[in-house]
């Protein structure tokens, strides 16, 4: 039996408009075409790389004050994480999916960062957002 192939594809592939870079899941476009003939060691050492790219960046606005609680509230919205997923990775998921809908980060686990005091949930997705695309598109330039 074939086990499944992990991806962070999240399906918002934004390449399909014309990014060079998505803005769902940082990889570039040459990388998402590549990524099923990579073998399993390449993808997991992608995998550790989009994910320190996405602690880096979401460090600069978020905290996990309790990767428990991120944990609990991740599985008790259905948002897909991998097991061993950082946790600020895991918390660019739960802003992508729940930005509209949450109201306080410390229920999830999360406080901001003191650069990102005082923005809405909404806001603070976008700005982490923006930031995580400019640096994909470094670490592709680098590539």
């Amino acid at each position: 039996m074939v086990g499944s192939i992990t991806s962070p594809c999240v399906g918002l592939c934004s390449t399909t408009l014309g990014d060079p870079v998505c803005r769902g899941c940082q990889r570039g476009d040459g990388e998402i075409l590549d990524w099923f003939g990579l073998s399993d060691e390449q993808r997991n050492a992608r995998m550790a790389e989009l994910d320190a790219l996405r602690v880096t960046v979401a460090g600069r606005f978020l905290k996990v004050v309790d990767a428990e609680c991120l944990e609990a509230q991740l599985l008790r919205h259905r948002i897909r994480f991998r097991s061993d997923q950082p946790a600020l990775s895991r918390a660019v998921e739960l802003l992508r999916v729940g930005r509209t809908r949450i109201q306080s980060l410390s229920r999830y686990g999360l406080v901001a960062s003191e650069s990102a005091q005082g923005i809405d949930v909404a806001e603070l997705h976008l700005r982490l957002n923006q930031a995580l695309t400019e640096a994909a598109k470094y670490r592709q330039a680098q590539q």
